[in-house]
């Protein structure tokens, strides 16, 4: 009696108001809550960055299955995961993977496909990179092509980059197939189109970034001689890549050929081309310039707008001899990373693109572009179980082919780049909900 006179004696009829009015004040809570859960999401999709509830990215349980999870992790997750180094770690066993085979993707190039040309082992793609100190969740292809609606990539470089987009296509053949949409029959110059996602995939072949040519098809190893204009561009990439959102770049193993070196249209050099009066220069000369080179056509083309991305070097692992005097690639497990190290040539090849990606990136930064490094090579170092070999045609073939230590057997190692891919452009979609936050930030201290 003493609470209830108290009531009475504090709120007296606005207490019995109040309680007559809690209906209508609850459908009004409802009504706010409700507004809030559909006004919200809007919000979050003008600004260009998906609302999704936070969930981590679930494996598929078994490589077989067509049902693909997905799943977005939060921006709070990612504001963690960018602490972390996602090239740095170990290999470690999976035995969920492979997530396609050569009998169910169509994309794989013949001398990459190892199972069908007799490859007795099968271990070398049970694995799956595990970073130092956090996780690279397993591709995602739906998740994928949802982040790349309406967009496209390009693959610029050698054969291994074309390795990596057919790696691509077997990796999202479990929600599409896309379809040929080639400007010309040059397989060098391949396009593809996902229908349903209206995105496209090409691959540019430029093995030397820039300008070349071939002087002799023989050449002092029998693997050709090239000139190198190292200061002019190659027109066949650099004339058609402002159209893409996405550029990977990428060179390496054909530098190793016989070259020689031009600037200005003049001989400043070669490597290995066994020419009298001209100089011999280590081959890391013509590899910084030709990525100097492509690197200022990126950052110079008028209409590109691309983010583009610098797949390091991935190195080869030929033992007990070079390429062309009985070197092969045996082994059928990766190395752990104390058991091997980045030296010599594969080194100096490393470093170099780190250089000449740091000043383009530097100078991109002016111009509002944005330059990414995909950064293989630690990981492809420990992976000398993952190339082709012997396994790129059948052993009765009459073929020059000599054992394949360079390429990467599908499926395989190189999946796992594109596992990188597609976490480096989740990020990218934060760093772009993050500038556009900051930009709103600076325009309202403006006012």
């Amino acid at each position: 009696m003493k609470v209830y006179a108290m009531n009475q004696l504090l709120f007296g009829s606005k207490h019995q108001t109040l309680r007559k009015n809690t209906p209508v004040i609850a459908l009004i809570v409802t009504f706010i809550t409700l507004l809030l859960f559909t006004v919200v999401p809007l919000c979050y999709s003008f600004l260009g960055y998906p609302f999704y509830p936070s969930k981590r990215f679930s494996r598929p349980e078994t490589s077989g299955s067509s049902s693909v999870s997905v799943e977005f992790d939060s921006i709070h997750e990612h504001e963690s995961e960018q602490k972390c180094d996602i090239f740095t770690g170990e290999w470690i066993p999976d035995p969920h993977a492979p997530y396609y085979t050569n009998t169910t993707c169509w994309a794989i190039h013949e001398h990459q496909n190892c199972m069908k040309y007799g490859r007795p082992d099968t271990g070398f793609m049970k694995w799956r990179w595990q970073p130092d100190g956090c996780e690279l969740p397993v591709f995602n292809p739906a998740q994928f092509l949802e982040i790349v609606r309406g967009k496209s990539m390009a693959f610029v470089g050698d054969s291994v980059g074309r390795n990596q987009m057919q790696s691509l296509i077997c990796l999202l053949s479990r929600v599409e197939y896309p379809i040929d949409d080639s400007y010309t029959p040059d397989e060098h110059f391949k396009r593809w189109r996902y229908p349903s996602y209206n995105f496209t995939l090409a691959t540019f072949w430029t093995p030397h970034l820039v300008k070349s040519e071939e002087a002799d098809d023989q050449g002092p190893t029998r693997t050709g001689l090239f000139n190198l204009y190292l200061d002019e561009l190659d027109e066949g990439w650099t004339t058609q890549i402002e159209e893409f959102d996405y550029v990977i770049i990428n060179a390496g193993h054909w530098f190793y050929r016989p070259s020689v070196y031009y600037e200005n249209r003049r001989v400043v050099g070669c490597r290995y081309c066994l020419r009298e009066n001209v100089t011999d220069l280590p081959m890391y000369f013509g590899y910084r310039k030709a990525f100097r080179t492509a690197f200022r056509a990126l950052n110079s083309l008028e209409n590109y707008k691309g983010v583009t991305f610098l797949r390091t070097f991935a190195p080869s692992h030929f033992e007990n001899g070079e390429w062309n005097g009985g070197g092969d690639c045996v082994r059928t497990t990766p190395f752990r990373s104390n058991e091997t190290s980045l030296e010599g040539i594969n080194f100096e090849f490393y470093m170099t693109q780190m250089e000449e990606f740091k000043l383009a990136e530097e100078e991109g930064r002016k111009r509002g572009l944005r330059f990414r490094l995909l950064d293989a090579t630690q990981a492809m170092l420990l992976r000398p179980d993952g190339h082709p070999s012997r396994y790129g045609h059948w052993p009765h073939e009459n073929v020059t082919l000599y054992k394949d230590c360079v390429h990467w057997c599908l499926p395989g190692p190189i999946d796992t780049w594109n596992d990188f891919l597609l976490e480096m452009l989740k990020m990218e979609g934060v760093r772009s909900y993050e500038e556009r936050l900051d930009l709103s930030d600076r325009k309202m201290k403006l006012r």
